[in-house]
C-alpha cells in the first residue's frame, strides 16, 4: 500500500495538478478536525458516494483517517474497483497537525471561507435583523429574497420573503423588484449564501440598493423575531425583457472572471479524455432538471454548488462544465467558482431531453453471495418475534421513522453496536433503499452466528407495502454519522446558532494561515 507523508501531501496540494483528498471517517468526526481540502466520504457509505464524487479511476487519490485502519479498508475497495493511483496519508489527521499544518472544524469549509473573503474584500453591504424588522413593520419599499433551496425556505423563512435560490437571483430579481427604488434584501440561514447572493446582484449591476441580511434566519431568531413556517412564495416567470437584461449582466460578470463557453463537440472530446477528470453539472432548479436535461449531467443547483462545492466536486484541478439553457445561472455560478480558485470552469448552453435522475454509480463490494428478504416475509418474522432488525440508515432518517423495533447502527461500527443488541432469530439489515444493507451482509455474517439477510428495497419497500413506521428509537451506536446544523441539534439552540455564526466569521484568518486556497474577487 503506497503511503504519503504530510509534507509530501502538502506539495501535491500545491502543484496545481489533479488530486482527490478523501477523508473516510464518519461525518461528525470529520467535522471536528480535518484537512481543509479533504472531502468527507465516510467508509460506512463509501461504495454509494465515491464513484460520483471521484469518477476518473486513474485520478491521484489520497485517503485520510485517524490512523485507525479505515483508509486501508477504503483503499482495498478502490483497488477492487479499478482505481489505480491510491495512497494513504501516514498518521492521518494527527500527523498532519503534528507536522505544523492547519486542521479545520465544520463542513463545507472552503465555500464558507470564500463567503467571508468576499464580504471582507468587496465590503458587501448588510442589514441587521432589528433594522429589517422595523422597515417591514413600517411598510418600506423592499423585498426579501431567500436564496436557499425551496425545502429549506419552507421550513423557516423571514416574513414576506420570496424563495429565489442563489443562482436564480440575477435571473429573477428584476421581475420581483422592477422599480430601482425597491431595496433588495437577500437572506439564507446564516451568512454565506446571503453574502454571495447579494454580491451576485451587485456584480450584475442591479440598479437597486442590495443588502445581505446579516446572519440570515439564525440572526433573525437570535434577535428575538419569529420566523415564518410553511410558506411557498416563489419567483414569477421571467419576462423576455428581464431575461435579456439578466443574460447580458451575467455574461459580463462571467467574462470578467475569465469564464469561457464550449460546444457539444468540445464536451464530447473532454468526455473521451482519459487524462483529465470532468464534471458536468446542470445548475438550474431541480424541477427544470427533472423535466429535461443534457444527457449525463448531474443536478447541482448553482447556489448549492457554490455553497458546498466539496460535496459535488471530489477532484481538485478537474474540469467543470455548467449546463443551463438560459445561460444566466451557469454564468453566475461559473463566475463564483472561478473566483474560488477553480481554473477550468466552462458554460454549455444546453437543456437536453434526458428526464429524471440518473442512477448514482455504486462501487462493487466484496460481499459474495447474499440473501434478501422481502417486506412480507419480514413482517411475518416480526409477528413471531423471529427477527432482529438493524437499520443502517443515516441517523436523521432513522430518527424520523423506521421499522418498528429496529435498532440504529453504523455499518463500519457494527461490531460494537451488536454488543448492545440481544439478537433473536434472523438478523435483518435495512437502510433507506436497501443498497447499503446489502453491502453490509457479509460483514455482519462474520460477527454473528445467526443467519443474516437484508431487506430488499429497504425502508422504501417497507413503506410501499403499506407497513407502518415507528419513531421510538433504539440506539445501538452514537450519532457520529452526521454533522447537524445548529437548529437541528438538541439542547440550547440559541447557543448553537451563536457558536456557528462565530465559527463562520473566524474562518478567514485560519484560511490565510493555511495558504492552500487562492481566492480572488472581480471588482475589488
Amino acid at each position: 500500500m503506497t503511503r504519503v507523508s504530510p509534507a509530501a501531501l502538502r506539495e501535491m496540494l500545491g502543484d496545481g495538478g489533479e488530486l482527490a483528498l478523501v477523508d473516510v471517517r464518519e461525518e461528525l468526526i470529520f467535522s471536528q478536525r480535518h484537512l481543509l481540502l479533504a472531502r468527507s466520504v465516510p467508509l460506512s457509505r463509501f461504495e454509494l458516494k465515491f464513484a460520483q464524487l471521484v469518477p476518473r479511476r486513474t485520478a491521484p487519490i489520497v485517503l485520510c483517517d485517524d490512523g485507525d485502519g479505515l483508509a486501508e479498508e477504503a483503499a482495498a475497495i478502490l483497488s477492487r474497483n479499478g482505481y489505480s493511483d491510491v495512497r494513504i496519508l501516514i498518521g492521518g489527521a494527527d500527523a498532519w497537525a503534528a507536522a505544523g499544518f492547519e486542521l479545520f472544524s465544520g463542513v463545507n469549509v472552503p465555500s464558507k471561507a470564500f463567503g467571508e473573503y468576499v464580504e471582507h474584500v468587496r465590503g458587501t453591504p448588510n442589514i441587521v435583523a432589528a433594522e429589517l424588522e422595523k422597515l417591514l413593520r413600517d411598510g418600506a419599499d423592499l423585498v426579501v429574497l431567500d436564496s436557499r433551496p425551496f425545502d429549506e425556505y419552507v421550513r423557516v423563512s423571514i416574513p414576506t420573503a420570496t424563495n429565489v435560490p442563489g443562482a436564480e437571483l440575477v435571473l429573477r430579481a428584476r421581475e420581483i423588484a422592477p422599480s430601482p427604488q425597491t431595496t433588495v434584501v437577500v437572506n439564507c440561514a446564516g451568512r454565506t449564501r446571503s453574502i454571495i447572493g447579494a454580491q451576485s446582484l451587485i456584480n450584475a449591476g442591479l440598479p437597486n440598493k442590495v443588502v445581505a441580511l446579516r446572519n440570515g434566519t439564525m440572526g433573525w431568531s437570535l434577535a428575538g423575531f419569529a420566523c415564518d413556517k410553511g410558506k411557498n412564495r416563489r419567483a414569477p416567470a421571467v419576462s423576455p425583457t428581464t431575461l435579456e437584461w439578466a443574460r447580458g449582466a451575467a455574461a459580463r460578470v462571467a467574462q470578467s472572471c475569465g469564464v469561457e463557453r464550449i460546444d457539444r463537440k468540445t464536451l464530447d472530446a473532454w468526455r473521451a479524455d482519459a487524462e483529465r477528470t470532468l464534471y458536468v453539472f446542470d445548475v438550474r432548479d431541480p424541477a427544470e432538471y427533472e423535466a429535461g436535461h443534457f444527457p449525463g449531467a448531474i443536478s447541482a443547483p448553482g447556489g448549492q454548488l457554490v455553497q458546498a462545492t466539496d460535496q459535488y466536486v471530489g477532484t481538485l484541478g478537474a474540469r467543470i462544465v455548467l449546463a443551463d439553457d438560459l445561460d444566466v445561472r451557469a454564468a453566475m455560478t461559473a463566475s463564483w467558482l472561478r473566483q474560488m480558485g477553480w481554473r477550468d470552469v466552462f458554460i454549455l448552453r444546453e437543456k437536453g431531453t434526458e428526464t429524471g435522475s440518473p442512477a448514482t454509480p455504486v462501487l462493487d463490494s466484496d460481499t459474495g453471495s447474499v440473501s434478501a428478504i422481502d417486506s412480507e416475509k419480514l413482517g411475518e418474522l416480526l409477528l413471531r418475534d423471529a427477527a432482529t432488525v438493524v437499520d443502517l440508515s443515516l441517523s436523521r432518517n432513522y430518527l424520523a421513522r423506521h421499522i418498528p423495533s429496529a435498532w440504529f447502527a453504523i455499518r463500519t461500527r457494527l461490531a460494537r453496536a451488536l454488543e448492545k443488541i440481544a439478537l433473536h432469530g434472523t438478523l435483518v439489515l435495512t437502510s433507506e433503499d436497501g443498497a447499503l444493507a446489502k453491502l453490509a451482509v457479509a460483514e455482519a455474517s462474520g460477527l454473528v452466528d445467526s443467519p443474516v439477510r437484508f431487506l430488499e428495497g429497504g425502508n422504501a419497500a417497507w413503506q410501499a407495502a403499506g407497513n407502518a413506521f415507528s419513531d421510538e428509537a433504539q440506539m445501538a451506536d452514537d450519532i457520529v454519522d452526521q454533522w447537524r446544523k445548529p437548529y437541528e441539534r438538541g439542547g440550547d439552540t440559541r447557543a448553537a446558532m451563536a457558536e456557528y455564526l462565530a465559527w463562520e466569521t473566524d474562518l478567514l484568518p485560519r484560511i490565510e494561515r493555511d495558504r492552500s486556497l487562492k481566492f480572488f474577487c472581480v471588482g475589488a
